[in-house]
């Protein structure tokens, strides 16, 4: 059922996009992977669950909208949103769940360090307000669409996100030396 399922995944959303943006690798292919050329799987079965990774120019509302109405999917709860710093990029990952055929997606959204910005799906799930809200406070990521994207664990003033790599901190000033 789970490659069926990411099968049904990956045809929709390049439909939706209008592009080829996800690749597989199906199974049968594997042997063969040693002549071909390496080419970076955007879709695939993570633990048995289907995952799909999108640049953040790929990931919209419309797509977002698609995952959650169309009759096949159905990704009605979002249940967990995070943020990811990697040397190279950052991600927001967001879990997806079908509540009457239970079964999950999870969307993988890559972004640039400078200038990181995803897409808001708080209007798509409102799930996705405070949780949104944290990733931008503490990894600096931007959420445009987001109805009242602010600070919501630190203060206002407080300068930078302490979730990034090159965060820097006065240790002694905070007690920790």
């Amino acid at each position: 059922m789970s490659q069926e399922l990411l099968n049904t995944i990956v045809e929709k959303v390049n439909k939706t996009v209008g592009k080829e943006v996800l690749f597989f690798k199906p199974a049968e292919d594997e042997e063969q992977t040693e002549e071909k050329e390496e080419v970076e799987e955007t879709a695939k079965l993570n633990f048995g669950k289907p995952m799909i990774i999108l640049d953040s120019g790929d990931w919209n509302l419309t797509l977002a909208k698609m995952l959650r109405d169309d009759s096949d999917l159905g990704f009605d709860f979002l249940s967990c949103v995070t943020g990811v710093d990697y040397d190279e990029h950052m991600e927001v990952i967001y879990n997806l769940y079908n509540s009457e055929k239970i079964y999950y997606l999870y969307v993988k959204v890559k972004t640039p360090r400078e200038k990181a910005s995803v897409v808001s799906v708080e209007s798509v799930w409102k799930s996705a307000d405070y949780m949104e809200r944290e990733i931008y406070d503490l990894l600096g990521i931007d959420f445009p669409g987001h109805w009242n994207l602010k600070r919501i664990l630190l203060q206002d003033e407080w300068e930078g996100h302490p979730l990034r790599k090159d965060y820097v901190t006065d240790k002694k000033a905070l007690g920790l030396d």
